[in-house]
């Protein structure tokens, strides 16, 4: 009974906060805070163009922090290791399963370090690629061909993961794009306008998105 009324309080907590995204810090040593520019760029596109309401100063909450669950969406990049204990395993995946979205921005290095964090919080689930029909790719902006390439790491295809919990996409990773470089300054990376906003609109669809779902 505690357990279904812990549940229900951290649902209605999610859905009924003020719309904002945060910044997701991990333990490992890996650069939880890369890409600094990246998400107060992309929540100034996304008021803009999408008619969000997000703070435009982002938060920092911890993975094992109760404080998580007053976000409905946060999102996490770097390019070296992370690190779950089962504590933040375990409130990762209550936060996931009652209403939270985790948008994962692998700035290179990332890949082999979370897939095997996100097994300790889904250990029956794993990453699936997401088709280009999904209505993840289909928001305010059209991807026909799914995730856009935004930077080039190893000459591989863009792709976009997914972990879903009962028919609902919890966790959306991409990879082999950088999606967050794409919404740093420009004078950073020195990307043409046509790839940031590529990269801005795909970000505002995953925005929406967690944001409907």
């Amino acid at each position: 009974m505690k357990q279904l009324l812990f549940f229900l309080f951290i649902s209605i907590s999610i859905t009924t906060n003020a719309q904002d995204v945060a910044i997701l810090k991990y333990n490992g040593g890996g650069d939880w805070y890369s890409n600094p520019t990246a998400i107060p760029n992309l929540v100034d596109f996304a008021n803009t163009n999408i008619k969000t309401n997000i703070s435009k100063n982002p938060q920092t909450v911890e993975v094992g922090n109760q404080d998580i669950f007053n976000f409905p969406m946060v999102f996490m990049t770097g390019h070296g290791n992370v690190y779950f204990s089962d504590e933040e395993a375990e409130n990762l995946r209550n936060y996931l399963i009652s209403g939270g979205f985790l948008h994962i921005s692998d700035n290179y290095g990332l890949d082999k370090f979370i897939r095997k964090e996100i097994q300790k919080v889904f250990p029956k689930l794993e990453f699936k690629e997401i088709p280009s029909n999904h209505p993840v790719y289909n928001q305010t902006f059209k991807f026909p061909n799914g995730m856009p390439k935004i930077h080039e790491h190893d000459k591989k295809t863009a792709q976009g993961f997914g972990i879903f919990y009962e028919g609902r996409l919890v966790v959306f990773y991409d990879y082999e794009t950088d999606l967050s470089d794409g919404w740093e300054d420009e004078i950073i990376h020195n990307n043409p306008k046509s790839v940031r906003e590529k990269a801005l609109k795909m970000g505002c669809n995953i925005i929406e998105y967690a944001f409907k779902n």
